[in-house]
């Protein structure tokens, strides 16, 4: 018990500081570009970290990596304390990314090869969903309260600090019945899993990428509507885990339901819940299809963690373009379009290990 507690704690924290930054962009940085960079900077880190800390779970073990996550996280929110400006601040940032990728990949590494691993990843992933939208309704309640652009990244560091003393108390799971990963063998039968890994948690990203230029309400506003898709995330990860289902359906069910909720996305806000458990489903059916394969769950986790990142960017990057050049709605449509194309090849996955 003290071992969950321990890593439901730390994620909420890592991902709690991570955007404890957001709403305070503006005082930590001048104009929109360094702004960007700073908060892009995180991910850069991240996006980097999570494949190598995957396979060297399998290597080492998660509890190293686990506690050498927290610790980087800690010292991050120290450096982040002292308030540096232009590229320190942005180094920071990469540290914070870099931390956080580490102790997410060893931490579903570590739940994902549990017995009961669906569920035990549907916490941690309920853990982070809820430490995103507590890190930045935290943040920018406390900057207005203490008048201190810091405050927020005070206490969430501060977190910090009893998650990494309590780390201590991870020891190494039970693994037995993984095989060695093949890099060839999982390129080729779980390609198009991470292909629907991508669109399908990324797109949760590029809606609240585009979202906020083409509605134009108050800041706070916005934040709150875009908190329900993490808040419908942590809904979906809790409850999915309950009901015997098979993978690869419920991914392709998703899909298809969630194009239209995409699509809806440039009418109503009340279509990014839906969005948001739709998204959960996946991550639920996806990390089961991923213990089910029996290959090291350090290697296959990384891969999931590489490929959620890469559909943050590339999918956020693609829909900006697209509503900067045609307009928002096109931007909507084309990634419901992605979402409902990703239904199609993920039938060619098998929870097979051809090594």
């Amino acid at each position: 018990m003290l071992q969950r507690f321990t890593l439901l704690l730390g994620i909420f924290v890592v991902m709690a500081l991570s955007n404890a930054v957001v709403p305070v962009l503006p005082d930590f940085a001048e104009g929109a570009a360094l702004q960007g960079a700073v908060y892009s900077a995180y991910f850069l880190g991240a996006f980097v970290a999570v494949l190598p800390a995957g396979y060297a779970s399998d290597r080492i073990g998660s509890v190293t990596l686990i506690r050498a996550g927290l610790l980087l996280t800690l010292a991050s929110g120290i450096l982040l304390i002292l308030s540096p400006f232009g590229l320190p601040l942005i180094l920071c940032r990469v540290i914070e990314g870099i931390g956080g990728g580490i102790f997410l990949s060893a931490t579903l590494a570590w739940t994902n090869s549990q017995p009961s691993g669906a569920r035990e990843s549907g916490y941690v992933m309920a853990a982070l969903n809820l430490g995103l939208v507590v890190g930045l309704l935290a943040a920018g309640w406390l900057d207005s309260v203490f008048e201190n652009h810091l405050a927020g990244i005070a206490v969430f560091t501060a977190l910090a600090v009893p998650a990494t003393a309590m780390s201590v108390a991870v020891r190494e799971g039970e693994r037995a019945g993984f095989v060695r990963a093949d890099a060839g063998g999982i390129v080729r039968n779980y390609f198009w899993l991470f292909v629907a890994v991508m669109i399908l948690v990324g797109v949760t990203g590029a809606v609240a990428a585009i979202y906020p230029g083409y509605t134009g309400n108050d800041s706070t506003v916005i934040a709150l509507q875009l908190a329900t898709i993490n808040i419908a995330t942590v809904g979906a990860v809790l409850v999915a885990p309950r009901f015997n289902f098979r993978s690869v359906p419920a991914i392709r069910a998703s899909a298809l339901l969630m194009a239209p909720a995409v699509a809806a996305g440039c009418v109503t806000p009340y279509a990014f819940p839906v969005i948001g458990a739709l998204s959960g489903v996946t991550i639920v059916a996806v990390l089961a299809f991923l213990a089910e394969t029996g290959i090291q769950q350090g290697v296959m986790t990384g891969l999931f963690n590489t490929a959620s990142y890469a559909g943050f960017t590339i999918l956020s990057a693609l829909a900006g373009g697209v509503a900067g050049w045609f307009g928002f709605l096109p931007a909507f449509l084309l990634l419901a379009v992605m979402v409902a194309a990703a239904a199609v090849p993920i039938g060619r996955c098998r929870c097979e290990y051809r090594g």
